[in-house]
């Protein structure tokens, strides 16, 4: 059992374990034993960033790392330069869509891969274990700015002309606030951008991919094309279309999906997704030739997925889009990228293109919790969730399922009527909170 990691990374509330200082500097330690003698760090826009970054950096040098600072860039941005610029491993300080209270770490390995569960496990074993040693002679610290601009230069080397099109773009406050209107006003397109004024507090505050419902508004008022809401670190997308319409990232799959079929350039006719994926999308896909594989919710889950099927594009319905042909990550900026190509060279709207799948009605209710208890201990619960699977048959389905990174128990009921799902997930809910709600 992994006693730090979460289902992406290291994640919590700054200054309480496993966010504090002191650990953020043994786990720089740690890192620094398992990975090697060069460091990439990069990090969102949250206030505690500097100060995780420094104690992370401490821990680093003292084991004879060099370590390498971009400062503000976002997650796939790290993942891109950590290959490119040929580190030992990269870093990025961010809790993605969390809060600004919290905040976390993400590793990469040297081929810009997160790390697989044996190397979280070893990682932890280093760190609790304290095997790491002091050097006499540290590693040195350097601040890089220029390789910002070769990824910039990679994203639109992605794409295609974007003139003629007016993009509504949410920054979330985070770390794309500068680099996206860049990219995408740098290929063509008049640009109108949103959130894109952090201050340390305001990350993901009622905005970006969290709550993209919010732009709808500003997209109708502006008559713009799409809307692109990105979340903290940009890892994530959702889109919405011309009516304002949300455009989650099962309707991105499809569309990519359906796409890249047509091109012959679907590797082994699969797309990956998780358990959350609608079942919209798997009978939109199958409709088109192509099998959806489906693995836990987590997208570097998906990308082990992809490289063991051989499939290029996979992804969850939050919106990390992973198009492996690119990039090995979840990469918001460049997802966006490649609906608006196709979107370009097909000459359709993004309503036009949604049509090839549709969604089925999906309810998610989150539970906050005062602990994580096994669903089959709950005679309670799992009474509820029988009730409902019985009831729904084969015309829906029910997830119930902990969130890896914060103390949530997510319940998912899915089917063809939405007022009967709606039912059976309050129940469930209601039901999870007499027994373990916070």
């Amino acid at each position: 059992m992994r006693k730090l990691f979460g289902t992406d990374g290291i994640r919590g509330e700054f200054g309480k374990y496993p966010i504090d200082l002191d650990t953020m500097f043994k786990l720089g330690k740690a890192a620094g034993t398992f990975f090697g003698k060069k460091c990439l760090i990069g990090r969102d826009t949250r206030e505690s960033g500097k100060a995780i970054e420094e104690s992370l950096v401490r821990g680093l040098v003292s084991l004879g790392v060099d370590v390498y600072l971009l400062d503000i860039i976002t997650t796939p941005g790290i993942s891109y330069l950590t290959k490119k610029m040929k580190m030992d491993f990269g870093v990025v300080i961010s809790a993605s869509h969390n809060p600004y209270q919290d905040n976390g770490i993400k590793f990469f390995d040297k081929n810009g891969l997160k790390l697989d569960g044996e190397a979280e496990l070893e990682i932890e074993r280093l760190f609790f274990e304290d095997d790491s040693g002091d050097v006499l002679e540290g590693g040195k610290v350097y601040r890089i700015r220029d390789e910002k601009d070769n990824y910039l230069d990679f994203l639109k080397s992605t794409s295609s002309m974007l003139g003629g099109l007016k993009i509504v773009l949410d920054c979330a406050n985070g770390a794309a606030y500068r680099i996206a209107p860049r990219v995408f006003s740098e290929l063509g397109a008049e640009v109108v951008a949103v959130n894109n004024s952090p201050d340390g507090k305001n990350i993901n505050e009622n905005c970006g991919a969290v709550h993209p419902e919010l732009l709808g508004g500003t997209v109708l008022r502006e008559k713009a094309d799409i809307g692109i809401t990105l979340d903290g670190d940009a890892d994530r997308v959702i889109l919405l279309d011309e009516m304002g319409r949300v455009i989650d990232g099962d309707i991105i799959l499809a569309i990519a999906g359906t796409y890249l079929k047509e091109k012959n350039e679907l590797g082994n006719n699969l797309v990956v997704g998780t358990v959350m994926s609608n079942m919209g999308l798997e009978k939109g896909l199958a409709q088109q030739g192509v099998k959806l594989i489906k693995t836990q919710v987590g997208d570097k889950y998906v990308v082990e997925e992809m490289l063991k099927s051989g499939c290029v594009l996979g992804g969850e319905q939050s919106g990390h889009i992973i198009f492996s042909n690119h990039v090995g990550t979840g990469d918001g900026i460049l997802s966006a990228l490649q609906i608006l190509k196709i979107m370009k060279e097909k000459g359709k709207t993004l309503s036009e293109l949604s049509l090839v799948m549709k969604k089925y009605p999906q309810i998610l209710i989150n539970v906050e919790v005062k602990e994580k208890k096994e669903l089959n201990e709950m005679e309670g619960v799992s009474l509820k969730i029988k009730e409902a699977e019985e009831g729904l048959k084969e015309e829906g389905r029910v997830l119930v399922r902990y969130s890896g990174t914060q103390n949530l128990l997510r319940v998912m009921v899915e089917g063809k009527e939405e007022n009967i799902i709606n039912g059976y997930a309050r129940e469930i809910a209601d039901q999870i909170k007499i027994e373990i709600g916070a």
